[in-house]
């Protein structure tokens, strides 16, 4: 049976999305200051550290981006909210160029520090954005700024697999896979970029979120398996 599929579940999206995710957290840790733009559970830790070593201000430099995370989930939320029905444009291509503006507006910013608290602050808001807007490819859930969930899921479905011997579980564990490399590959590209372009490497992430942006105006065609519509 075909329906059609809004392509911001495709696997290009995807592929765009997770690359930019990674080399996000990769700009973020080696361009300002080392702070984590996606993994905040990291940032927590560093806060709490700082902050029971009596070191407010060390502690309030990760928990910037902390409170712009829950900020960033918050706004796509309600944008999803607002313009779920809206005929215009899809709501994640708004998602998208928010992201774009945020991240345009980082890579304008010098490295100092004054001001890379702020530029944390808006790469985190944008990234919780984007993992709170797309959550799914081709119909399996996933996150395409963090790694965690996704090794959780591709582990579990490999021991279904090999429980069941079910060759879709085998698919479903491999799309995991795949993603979590592709996060690799945006992060270490990232990682060796940043030494040689320094803050304007955020700008990669842009061109990224713009061709996910454009990509979503086509709709195509997904066959759907009986099983897999149970």
């Amino acid at each position: 049976m075909k329906s059609k599929k809004q392509m911001s579940e495709a696997t290009s999206v995807m592929v765009a999305l997770t690359i930019s995710g990674g080399l996000q957290d990769a700009y973020s840790y080696f361009v300002r200051d080392k702070v984590f733009a996606n993994a905040q559970t990291g940032n927590i830790v560093l806060m709490s550290e700082h902050f029971f070593n009596g070191d407010v201000r060390g502690g309030i430099r990760y928990l910037i981006p902390i409170l712009a995370f829950a900020l960033g989930v918050l706004i796509a939320e309600q944008l999803r909210a607002k313009f779920s029905n809206s005929k215009l444009f899809h709501w994640r291509q708004l998602i998208a160029a928010i992201e774009i503006l945020l991240l345009f507006i980082t890579g304008l910013l010098p490295v100092t520090k004054t001001l890379d608290p702020l530029a944390n602050a808006l790469t985190s808001c944008s990234c919780a954005m984007q993992v709170q807007a797309f959550r799914k490819v081709n119909g399996y859930s996933y996150a395409s700024t963090m790694c965690i969930g996704n090794m959780r899921s591709a582990m579990e479905s490999l021991s279904a697999y090999l429980r069941l011997g079910e060759r879709r579980l085998l698919r479903q564990s491999g799309q995991y896979f795949f993603v979590i490399l592709m996060f690799i590959l945006g992060a270490g590209a990232g990682g060796i970029a940043a030494q040689h372009i320094g803050r304007q490497l955020i700008w990669a992430s842009c061109v990224l979120l713009f061709v996910c942006f454009a990509l979503m105006f086509i709709k195509e065609d997904i066959e759907h398996e009986a099983d897999f519509m149970k």
